[in-house]
């Protein structure tokens, strides 16, 4: 018998995972939010088979958005191709093929929403030709075309598509990232995630270098567009090694951040090794404005859509 199936198993786990909870620090709990609020949005996208980075990832936000209006888009399915050890999304190598009528129904959900601002994510998909540059240029359309008024932001992967000696790849990526610009969305966001000596074991399959490389390419194609990237603390960084991410973002030309705490999803995911508090969090924000960002949210529940239509 499995540890999956083990009876023993699951419940030593469900113990330890509730024990965990108990001990996090008062900071982190606090109400999910209206429960109408959440259920119309459930509602709705569970009627139309789509998918939202706020149900997926349990945001602890995601009332509060619903509530302004905004929400978060996982496009092209619930599975993605790589397996970063801190992410709550499904992982898998053989993902589910695109759904034709997604940026049909997404669209009709940000009417049927009133939905004002809405945020474009999507899972890695590496096993599409363009990594779904494409799909999020035709998403972005069909919101405009049925709801000309609602300002629509990208978080996009690294839309890395070969091997890091290739140089093709580095075109290739530039290409995925230009397919984006093209459609000038309100800000373009792309998070490092972790400081530049945790990237291997946080983010499996992805760079420091490459996730900056995004941000400076969006800003040599399109200044206008403002960039956007964000770290979640608590897998083992120190605050120098935050301040170092955060100049490194600077020096690329990012113009807006977030900051949050890592939350670990299950027992199979990265424990945490530190929650920070909401004091540290004000400090790192006050150092990030000093930096030059225009636009900061520094706090322990902070997630990267969190306020994302507010620019101050």
């Amino acid at each position: 018998m499995s540890a999956a199936t083990n009876p023993a198993a699951i419940s030593s786990n469900t113990s330890r995972r509730r024990a965990e909870i108990e001990t996090m620090p008062e900071w982190l709990r606090r109400p999910v939010g209206k429960a109408s609020e959440i259920s119309t949005v459930q509602r709705i996208i569970k009627q139309r088979q789509i998918h939202t980075i706020c149900e997926e990832g349990r945001c602890p936000n995601r009332g509060e958005c619903y509530a302004q209006g905004m929400a978060t888009f996982l496009l092209m399915g619930p599975t993605c191709t790589r397996a970063c050890a801190f992410c709550q999304v499904d992982k898998g190598h053989a993902p589910m093929p695109l759904d034709p009528a997604e940026p049909e129904k997404i669209a009709e959900s940000v009417k049927l929403l009133g939905l004002r601002y809405v945020v474009l994510t999507s899972v890695a998909r590496d096993d599409l030709p363009d990594g779904g540059a494409g799909w999020f240029a035709r998403t972005i359309a069909q919101i405009r075309t049925v709801n000309p008024g609602t300002q629509v932001e990208v978080l996009t992967p690294d839309f890395w598509g070969g091997r890091d000696s290739d140089r093709s790849a580095d075109d290739l990526q530039r290409q995925r990232i230009a397919t984006v610009v093209a459609m000038q969305p309100a800000c373009y966001n792309h998070n490092i995630e972790t400081v530049r000596r945790l990237q291997g074991p946080v983010r499996r399959g992805a760079k420091y270098e490459r996730s900056l490389r995004v941000l400076e390419v969006v800003k040599e194609l399109n200044p206008a567009i403002p960039t956007k990237s964000g770290l979640m603390l608590g897998h083992g960084e120190t605050e120098a090694e935050v301040i170092e991410a955060l100049v490194d973002l600077r020096k690329v030309g990012c113009d807006r951040l977030t900051l949050g705490q890592y939350l670990r999803p299950s027992l199979e995911h990265l424990p945490v090794q530190k929650y920070w508090t909401p004091e540290e969090f004000d400090r790192l924000g006050t150092i990030a404005r000093e930096m030059g960002f225009s636009h900061v949210r520094s706090g322990p529940l902070v997630r990267s859509s969190y306020h994302a239509g507010e620019n101050g």
